[in-house]
């Protein structure tokens, strides 16, 4: 494989290496809230999204109402 094809849109060895730390840290929080509340590593992974989705809604709403006009692009 040549190196153009491996670093062409953002870095193919790069995406991947992020992509890699993604997945440990998601892995580090899930066992954590596993190993806390002593729950199976499923339930732990549902809390895990259940707390990324109130993030984002949390998020949602403090962007509405500091620029209610302003619409994603």
């Amino acid at each position: 494989m040549s190196s153009s094809i491996l670093f062409a849109r953002g870095g193919g060895i790069g995406r991947i290496v992020s992509w890699f730390i993604r997945i440990v840290i998601y892995d580090i929080c899930i066992t954590g809230i596993s190993d806390i509340l002593g729950v199976s590593r499923m339930v732990a992974l549902f809390i895990f999204l259940g707390i990324l989705a109130v993030i984002a809604f949390l998020g949602y709403v403090l962007k509405q109402r500091v620029a209610p006009g302003v619409e994603d692009a």
